[in-house]
């Protein structure tokens, strides 16, 4: 078993094992010395051998190519020339972030609305996930390219996994945009909506459970910096019931999930322990000292600040690494990670200072 497996399950090794959401060329060109943007393949290759530790992390894969890439700078010139408005994001662009407040105007569209008769979702990304959701197989099919060709079962001891983004919250959210959502889910007529939404998650989760991997990242952002977004009233009619069917579907399968949400989680961890997560992974607003006592050896990551980064404060970036050690004293289930990410805007001077006191300190005191 490989050591990201072993700290999904609960049995970390000696060196805590990092999982960092990167999106930083820039950081990249610094800690390397090779320009990124011309030579993106020897600059990957470079960072990962300085520090190994950034190996199988979200987007650090090595490209194929070491051709030049484009700067943000002209794609984002070219992509704002019309009305729609995109922002930088790593060594691209972001969408329009146009979501449901694109297409339904008033309270009567969206209970007028039916996902299961609009549920083609391919070509578009408004909702995130564009898969075609009409039919079972055309789904799988969409969903297996995702993953390598030469997999027939999950490769043994592997923590290689299969993300889904709309476990069920962002559904609404996506489809309708934050204002209209919130105007309708009180209302009776909204759970027709939330039945339909279940429904093609239904189908996800049955093809999620043939996909050859042990491990499932389950996303929902049902909580924001102050907790969540939802009562708990809402959350156990519409939320909780759908998240302990559909993992109980991978979990049927040999599956382990892995919850991700946005904000605080403090308030909600207990219910999604609950539903069979083995654990998760949210923004350093989360108390996860108390999740590690309360949760024997789950997996837990995100505690690490990009805005403690950010102040490139030798003493204040060695203070947050040496909290984070010790909560992964608290827990083998502990990863190392800057949970609201590594963005292009994040100094790399700071990040540097985090990668090297990792090094020297990310230690449990074990045998």
């Amino acid at each position: 078993m490989d050591q990201i497996a072993a700290t999904y399950m609960g049995r970390g090794s000696k060196k805590i094992v990092h999982m960092e959401h990167w999106s930083n060329p820039d950081a990249e060109t610094y800690l390397t010395g090779i320009d990124y943007y011309e030579h993106p393949r020897l600059c990957r290759q470079k960072l990962l051998e300085l520090y190994p530790c950034l190996k199988n992390q979200m987007n650090l894969d090595i490209p194929e190519s070491d051709d030049p890439k484009p700067r943000p700078a002209e794609l984002l010139a070219s992509a704002n020339s019309g009305k729609k408005t995109h922002v930088r994001w790593g060594d691209s662009i972001t969408g329009t972030w146009e979501h449901g407040e694109a297409f339904f105007k008033n309270t009567e569209e969206v209970y007028s609305f039916s996902p299961l008769d609009n549920c083609d979702h391919s070509g578009d990304g408004y909702i995130v996930e564009a898969y075609d959701y009409s039919n079972e197989e055309k789904l799988y099919a969409q969903m297996r390219s995702k993953l390598p060709l030469e997999w027939t079962v999950a490769p043994e001891g592997s923590g290689k996994f299969f993300h889904f983004y709309n476990t069920m919250f962002m559904w609404p959210l996506l489809s309708f945009g934050w204002e209209l959502f919130l105007e309708c889910c009180l209302d009776e007529r909204f759970e027709r909506i939330m039945g339909e939404f279940a429904e093609i998650n239904r189908r996800v989760y049955r093809n999620i459970a043939r996909l050859p991997v042990n491990f499932v990242i389950s996303h929902d952002d049902i909580c924001m910096a102050a907790g969540p977004v939802c009562s708990p009233e809402w959350m156990n009619k519409f939320i909780y019931p759908r998240y302990e069917e559909f993992w109980g579907i991978l979990k049927s399968s040999g599956k382990e999930v892995i919850f991700i949400s946005d904000g605080n989680v403090d308030k909600v961890i207990d219910n999604v322990m609950a539903c069979g997560a083995r654990g998760v992974i949210s923004e350093p607003f989360t108390d996860y000292k108390s999740i590690a006592r309360k949760h024997k050896d789950c997996f837990i990551a995100g505690e690490g600040d990009n805005r403690i980064l950010q102040t490139c404060d030798k003493d204040l970036i060695k203070k947050m690494v040496l909290s984070m050690v010790e909560t992964g004293n608290m827990s083998r289930g502990y990863m190392m990670c800057i949970g609201n990410h590594i963005p292009w805007n994040v100094n790399p001077e700071g990040i540097k200072m985090y990668l090297d006191y990792c090094a020297e300190f990310g230690y449990r005191d074990i045998n």
